[in-house]
């Protein structure tokens, strides 16, 4: 087996958190958080679009659903653009909106139906392909996140691909698996060949890799546990 996909198996069964956010934690209870702070992670750092579905309940003053819903498009924008809650804060204000719209309407105001009864991951990533803006990267990442982080049981993990994020093209590209600056299709085959059951299963790793070690500027190889088997450290 690939070291790489070794590191994925250990670190998928080690605990691991988001975020200390107990919204964030408590899929049970706030399950639309989850799925509204997933798509509001894109082009800002992820500490600070996982917390904004929190400050926004602050400027509500409830974390309830029904209250939530009832919120019209204009009062987002509003709480949106007044705290500065994101890079683009009239698209994803609107992404806001009408993700809760989805909720609603397809799922009844309980956003835990995505994920319950043991559906394909395949279901689970088209399920929040129907939300406005969001597309496969993010699917795919949050249906991982579920897997991994909430052991949500899924009938199989062979829709759950890797996110063709920054640092996963850098790690995988160093390590000799794939070219220099490779497509977001090469990486995600690369996954799907080194491991078909669950692709995603390496995307934390390396994630991490290139976020602590394999750096884009003066990486540190000596410290990296890749390194014995990486070509760019060899």
């Amino acid at each position: 087996m690939e070291r790489i996909v070794e590191i994925g198996l250990k670190r998928f069964n080690d605990p691991n958190k988001i975020d200390e956010n107990p919204f964030v934690n408590d899929i049970q209870e706030n399950p639309h958080y989850f799925v509204l702070a997933c798509l509001m992670d894109r082009q800002i750092p992820w500490e600070k679009a996982w917390k904004i579905p929190k400050k926004v309940f602050e400027a509500i003053g409830s974390q309830n659903f029904k209250v939530l819903e009832n919120i019209s498009h204009e009062e987002y924008k509003r709480i949106f653009t007044e705290n500065k809650l994101h890079r683009f804060n009239d698209i994803m204000a609107e992404i806001f909106y009408k993700g809760i719209k989805t909720i609603k309407d397809k799922y009844n105001g309980d956003a835990s139906k995505i994920w319950t009864g043991k559906p394909s991951s395949a279901l689970v990533v088209y399920r929040f392909l129907e939300f406005y803006g969001c597309g496969v990267k993010i699917a795919t990442m949050a249906t991982n996140i579920l897997v991994r982080k909430f052991k949500i049981e899924f009938s199989d993990y062979f829709s759950i691909d890797i996110s063709p994020d920054v640092h996963v093209k850098r790690v995988l590209a160093r390590m000799g698996y794939l070219p220099h600056n490779p497509s977001p299709e090469m990486v995600i085959y690369k996954a799907r060949e080194l491991y078909p059951e669950f692709p995603g299963i390496i995307d934390l790793s390396c994630w991490e890799i290139g976020l602590k070690w394999c750096k884009s500027k003066e990486p540190n190889c000596t410290d990296c546990i890749i390194n014995s088997e990486c070509k760019h450290s060899i």
